[in-house]
């Protein structure tokens, strides 16, 4: 979806690491140079209280280095203009 609306291709479960290079996370999709992470929010991330109290730390981590956190659910695969409009936002602000 994302190459076919015209975007370069993101890299595909990338390792986000801190200043000391320790590990913070591995986000589904990103474009590390611009720091702007994809995220899939399954309704498991939702449903699972555990899940979702991790998700959010990790999203918090995420931010607090500079990350764009940019979470898409099945709703914007079904109907993605809204997310892809924020995604080109987020490309061009970083760019």
């Amino acid at each position: 979806m994302i190459i076919e609306a015209g975007f370069a291709p993101p890299a595909v479960n990338r390792d986000v690491v801190d200043g000391d290079a320790a590990f913070v996370a591995r986000v589904d999709l990103a474009y590390p140079d611009l720091k702007i992470a994809i995220e899939y929010e399954g309704d498991q991330h939702r449903e699972d209280r555990t899940q979702w109290r991790k998700d959010l730390a990790r999203r918090r981590r995420l931010e607090a280095l500079g990350w764009v956190y940019l979470a898409v659910t099945q709703a914007d695969l079904d109907d993605p203009e809204d997310f892809l409009a924020d995604l080109r936002t987020a490309l061009a602000r970083r760019s």
